[in-house]
């Protein structure tokens, strides 16, 4: 079996399909350039993410971005775009999806009466601090 050519600056060498998807797609030919990453701006519904994993040493996490630029082949998010359509290959480090309206949703949420104070760990699934949070300063 040929092994896919390796991409300067990516840690995906390809673009495999979801494992969700209804539709199987073919490609003709190989990804030769290195693909330009393609950040959407989203207005999220909420910022806070809340679990109850005996696990975990945080109850609460945000996430300003779905995706991460830096394309660690090891990341164990990747296989969250495939939520999306996507995939967990190439797809995942150059189609970024950020949450334009989280400072705003932080402030409202932190400001709520019933709010009550505890640990928030900041990027528990994808970098806060990637390239992209230098244009948008998240």
């Amino acid at each position: 079996m040929d092994r896919p050519q390796t991409i300067k600056g990516r840690g995906a060498a390809d673009s495999p399909q979801g494992r969700f998807e209804r539709l199987a797609r073919s490609r003709e030919a190989e990804i030769r350039s290195r693909p330009d990453t393609v950040v959407t701006l989203q207005q999220a519904r909420s910022i806070i993410a809340r679990n109850d994993s005996p696990d975990l040493p945080f109850s609460q996490s945000i996430n300003p971005y779905q995706g991460c630029e830096h394309g660690c082949i090891y990341c164990y998010a990747r296989p969250s775009h495939a939520y999306l359509g996507l995939s967990p290959g190439l797809d995942f480090e150059t189609r970024i999806f950020a949450k334009e309206n989280a400072a705003e949703l932080l402030r409202k949420e932190l400001s709520r009466p019933d709010y009550r104070c505890e640990l928030i760990a900041l990027g528990a699934n994808t970098d806060p601090y990637q390239p992209a949070e230098r244009k948008h300063r998240i």
